[in-house]
């Protein structure tokens, strides 16, 4: 990790960030991935919190896609039932 810092120094780009720090924040990403906060083992490696937690940001972009064309959907069939439709779309504002 720290042959990584020490080349974006060289890069000009300078990152006042401690050993300490990343491993608090890769703890407190352990936290909120659910696939890692439901394992037994609190031992897991900050590759994998880091592999996990972008796992888990593609499964949520997913889900909001799903749910969007679920929603553009709903909205096109109540086009024809305008009160239904401003219903929902008062529910989204």
């Amino acid at each position: 990790m720290s042959s990584r810092r020490s080349s974006s120094r060289q890069s000009g780009v300078s990152m006042n960030i401690s050993d300490d720090q990343i491993t608090d924040l890769v703890s407190k990403l352990q936290r909120l991935i659910p696939e890692i906060r439901n394992r037994r083992s609190d031992k897991v490696s900050a590759s994998k919190v880091l592999q996990e937690t972008c796992n888990y940001i593609r499964n949520l972009h997913r889900e909001v896609d799903d749910l969007s064309d679920r929603l553009s959907q709903l909205l096109a069939t109540t086009e024809n039932d305008s009160a239904q439709a401003a219903i929902i779309r008062s529910l989204l504002m």
